[in-house]
């Protein structure tokens, strides 16, 4: 985990203003998987009040990269990444599920599965998400 832990990595989130701004929080973080979530609330949600597109992309991103940097280390970027819309998303929190699938020395390719939970705690898939993640260089 390269001196990383849960702990940090929330102090790592926490220094990016738009993650603040949606209220973005790690709750798994380690052994190549990180889970990001978001609690659904009406300033997140598109004009037929949706999770906005845009909302659950930002969470692949930033889940994909958390989750990369428990194998490359903690000076990562995305390299890039594609995200599947497979049903809208509602409910009460949006959950970011994020493993890796193969890390080299040069990047790390990562799964994404994004979920909305309801009140009940029930999860419904409503995205899927894979990037490259690549290791900072200055």
């Amino acid at each position: 985990m390269n001196g990383l832990d849960l702990q940090m990595a929330q102090k790592v989130l926490d220094g990016q203003p738009f993650s603040r701004l949606v209220g973005a929080r790690i709750t798994a973080f380690g052994d190549g998987s990180a889970t990001l979530e978001v609690d659904i609330r009406p300033e997140l949600q598109q004009q037929n009040g949706f999770v906005h597109g845009g909302v659950l992309s930002y969470a692949a991103d930033n889940s994909i990269t958390f989750a990369a940097g428990t194998t490359l280390g903690p000076a990562v970027l995305t390299g890039g990444f594609s995200i599947q819309y497979i049903r809208p998303a509602s409910g009460r929190t949006l959950i970011a599920r994020s493993v890796v699938v193969h890390t080299g020395r040069r990047q790390a390719v990562v799964r994404c599965d994004l979920f909305a939970a309801a009140d009940d705690g029930t999860e419904t898939l409503c995205a899927v998400a894979q990037g490259t993640v690549l290791p900072a260089r200055n």
